[in-house]
């Protein structure tokens, strides 16, 4: 379980450090839309499309299910993974929350994905998911 609580703790960093210092709702948002496209692409390869799709949506109904707090957010999502509806979803949350909503998606989709394949299978499939976005400077540092 330690591996897990790791993959957590990088997952919250990596979230945090895409979204920036003094993140708003807006880049919340996006930190944590631009986090699933890489998933996506990383285990899109490996168990197809709608393998990520079903994914999501049960890491959508878990969240719903272990954090009563977030069902509202999770009923407002559309029943495929359209990303480009999440957004518009999350500005609607305060800051505190939608980032609260990107952890505990991701953090379950990973554990998801680790109860199906592995630790180890699913550690070097996201690997790249997590470590660009924490070892690169955020977009707002990136300007002269």
């Amino acid at each position: 379980m330690s591996t897990l609580s790791e993959e957590s703790r990088q997952i919250v960093a990596s979230l945090a450090h895409r979204a920036g210092p003094n993140a708003d709702t807006a880049k919340t948002a996006q930190a944590i839309v631009s986090t699933l496209q890489d998933m996506d692409a990383a285990l899109t390869p490996i168990i197809g499309q709608q393998g990520v799709a079903a994914l999501y949506r049960r890491s959508l109904h878990l969240c719903a299910s272990t954090h009563p707090s977030l069902a509202r957010t999770c009923d407002k999502m559309p029943a495929g993974m359209d990303l480009t509806a999440l957004p518009s979803v999350l500005v609607e949350q305060s800051e505190t929350d939608a980032l609260f909503f990107g952890e505990v998606l991701l953090t379950t989709f990973y554990e998801l994905l680790t109860t199906l394949i592995g630790p180890s299978l699913t550690a070097r499939l996201l690997r790249d998911v997590w470590e660009p976005s924490l070892s690169d400077t955020p977009s707002q540092e990136n300007s002269p």
